[in-house]
C-alpha cells in the first residue's frame, strides 16, 4: 500500500471522523455498557486498507482524550489495548472482505463486534472485577458485542452501501 497525499488525507478524515462523533458522544463511547457510533466506520477496510490506519489513529486520539476528560474509565491501559482490538478488528475486516455469505459481508462484518467483545471484554473484567469470572467476562463481552452490533448494522452498513454508490477513489 503506498501511501500519497490523498490516502494520508483520507487516513486524517477517517480518524478526525472518528474520534470527534466518540468524544461528542462520550458518555455513550465509553464503559462497559457502551454504543461506540463511530464503530460503525469499522467496515471502511471493506472499501481500502487505509482505514485500518484512520480507524487506529482515530480510537487511539478518542482513547487518549477520554482519559484526560475523565470518560475513560479504563484508564491508559484502554488506549493502547482498546486500540488494538479496533486495528486487529479493521485488519481482520479487511482480510476476509471477499468471504461472503450469499453476497453479503457476514463474517467481515462479525470481526468487530467479536474481537472488541472478546478484548474490550477482557480488559473491563480485569479493571472493574475483584477477580476473574468466567461470568462477569460474559457479561461485559455481551454488553460490549450488543453496542458493537448496534454500531456496526445499524450505522456501519447504511453508510458503506451509500460509499459505495459514491465515485470516490479509496485507492
Amino acid at each position: 500500500m503506498k501511501l500519497t497525499s490523498q490516502s494520508l488525507s483520507k487516513i486524517a478524515m477517517i480518524a478526525a471522523i472518528y474520534a470527534a462523533i466518540s468524544l461528542a458522544l462520550a458518555p455513550l463511547s465509553f464503559g462497559n455498557i457502551q454504543i461506540r457510533i463511530a464503530e460503525g466506520l469499522t467496515l471502511l477496510p471493506l472499501l481500502s486498507p487505509i482505514a485500518i490506519i484512520g480507524l487506529g489513529i482515530g480510537c487511539f486520539i478518542t482513547n487518549f482524550i477520554g482519559v484526560i476528560m475523565g470518560a475513560n474509565l479504563l484508564g491508559m491501559m484502554d488506549v493502547f489495548i482498546g486500540t488494538f482490538a479496533t486495528v486487529l478488528a479493521a485488519y481482520l475486516t479487511y482480510v476476509l472482505r471477499n468471504r461472503l455469505l450469499k453476497g453479503f459481508p457476514f463474517w467481515a462484518s462479525l470481526m468487530p463486534i467479536v474481537i472488541n467483545a472478546v478484548i474490550i471484554g477482557a480488559e473491563l473484567t480485569y479493571v472493574f472485577a475483584p477477580e476473574f469470572t468466567w461470568t462477569l467476562f460474559m457479561i461485559f463481552a455481551l454488553e460490549v458485542a450488543l453496542g458493537q452490533a448496534l454500531a456496526v448494522y445499524v450505522i456501519g452498513l447504511p453508510l458503506l452501501a451509500t460509499l459505495k454508490k459514491r465515485p470516490i477513489n479509496w485507492s
